[in-house]
C-alpha cells in the first residue's frame, strides 16, 4: 500500500480524535470550538484527497 494513502488515513483519524477529545473542565475548554473546526476540516480535506486518488486510479491516470 502506498505510504501517502496511509498518511491520509492517519490524518482522518487525527481529525476524528480532535473532534472527540473532551476538553470540558480543563484550561483548554475555551479552544474546544477551534479544535472541532480543525478536526472537521482535516477529515473533509483528507477524505476528498483519497476520493480523488481513487478516481484517478480507477480511470488509470496515476
Amino acid at each position: 500500500m502506498d505510504r501517502l494513502i496511509l498518511l491520509m488515513l492517519a490524518g482522518i483519524l487525527a481529525g476524528l480524535a480532535l473532534i472527540k477529545v473532551p476538553l470540558a473542565g480543563t484550561f483548554l475548554a475555551s479552544i474546544a470550538p477551534i479544535t472541532t473546526l480543525i478536526g472537521i476540516l482535516a477529515i473533509v480535506i483528507f477524505s476528498l484527497f483519497l476520493i480523488y486518488k481513487a478516481l484517478m486510479a480507477m480511470l488509470g491516470k496515476q
